[in-house]
């Protein structure tokens, strides 16, 4: 008899601790990714009109002074410097879809 209203007791000691452990959740969900469009804006329409502005007024300088090959060198490794920047941006988009494509 004592066994019988021991097992009762468990059995409802441990239906109370499932049930609790059931409605409280486990882990917040995971974050899908990071937003950062808005700081890419910003960079693209304040930052780099600004320092391409610099590089414009340096370019000038140097033209007025005589010193053509110093322009055109600066020039070309600017060029070149902004080639990579774009290839790199590229690259982020294109790793991007293809991590979409493998893992979804």
């Amino acid at each position: 008899m004592i066994a019988i209203e021991l097992m009762g007791t468990v059995t409802s000691a441990v239906d109370h601790a499932l049930h609790t452990l059931a409605s409280t959740p486990l882990a917040e969900p995971a974050p899908k990714g990071i937003a950062t469009e808005k700081v890419v804006t910003f960079f693209a329409s304040k930052i780099a009109p600004i320092l391409l502005a610099v590089l414009g007024v340096i370019f000038i300088g140097r033209a007025g002074r005589g010193e053509i090959s110093k322009v055109l060198t600066s020039s070309a490794i600017a060029i070149v410097g902004l080639a990579f920047i774009a290839g790199a941006a590229t690259l982020f988009f294109v790793g991007d879809y293809l991590i979409n494509l493998i893992f979804e």
